[in-house]
C-alpha cells in the first residue's frame, strides 16, 4: 500500500484531528528509526501511520483496540508483520514483540507524546524549542506528560538504542513534520 493510500485509509476511520496527528508522529518516527536502523522504510512508516487506525472505535475498550486495527488493516492487505507490529503495541494482548518492526513501534508509540508535551510547555509551543538534554530531564520528573510510558520508551533498548539516541532520532523526525503537525 502506498503511503497516500494508508492516509486516506486512516482519515476514513480516524476522525479526531489530534490522534491523526499522533499517527503522523508515529510514523515519523518510525520512519527515522527505519532510516538508522537500515530498515524498509516504508514499512515502518506505515505502521507507524496506521497503528491506531481503530482508536476512535476503541478508546474505551483496550481489549479491543489494535485487534479491530490488524482486522481492518488484513482487509486492505497489509504485510502481516504490519499486521502483526500493529497488534503487538497494545501491551493488553500480551503479545511477544519478536521483530524489530514489532519493538520500535511500541517504543515509538509513547516517544511522541512525550515530545508534543515538551513542546507545549514551551511559551513558542514549537518543537524547535526543545533538545534532547530537555527531554532527559522531563522523562524524569513523572509528574509531567503523565500519559507517555516511561518504561515503553525505555524499551528502545530492544532496538540497541541508549535513551537519549532514541530521543534524538524521535525529536529529529518529528521536526521534520513540524508544519503538519502545528507544532
Amino acid at each position: 500500500m502506498q503511503r497516500e493510500a494508508a492516509l486516506d485509509l486512516l482519515q476514513k476511520y480516524l476522525k479526531t484531528a489530534n490522534l491523526v496527528k499522533h499517527c503522523l508522529a508515529v510514523e515519523a518516527v518510525m520512519r527515522g528509526l527505519a532510516r538508522y536502523l537500515n530498515q524498509d522504510e516504508e514499512k515502518w512508516g506505515l505502521s507507524g501511520l496506521l497503528h491506531d487506525i481503530d482508536y476512535d472505535q476503541t478508546k474505551d475498550d483496550p481489549q479491543r483496540h489494535s485487534l479491530l486495527g490488524a482486522e481492518i488493516l488484513e482487509q486492505h492487505g497489509l504485510p502481516e508483520d504490519v499486521i502483526y507490529a500493529v497488534k503487538a503495541h497494545n501491551e493488553a494482548h500480551g503479545l511477544p514483540r519478536l521483530s524489530l518492526l514489532d519493538k520500535a513501534l511500541y517504543c515509538a508509540d509513547p516517544v511522541t507524546g512525550l515530545i508534543v508535551a515538551g513542546a507545549l510547555i514551551k511559551k513558542e509551543k514549537s518543537l524547535a524549542a526543545i533538545d534532547v538534554p530537555f527531554l532527559l530531564n522531563r522523562f524524569g520528573e513523572k509528574s509531567f506528560a503523565r500519559g507517555a510510558n516511561r518504561q515503553q520508551i525505555a524499551a528502545c533498548s530492544e532496538l540497541g538504542l541508549e535513551l537519549e539516541k532514541f530521543l534524538e532520532i524521535s525529536l529529529a523526525a518529528m521536526q521534520g513534520i513540524a508544519r503538519e503537525m502545528g507544532l
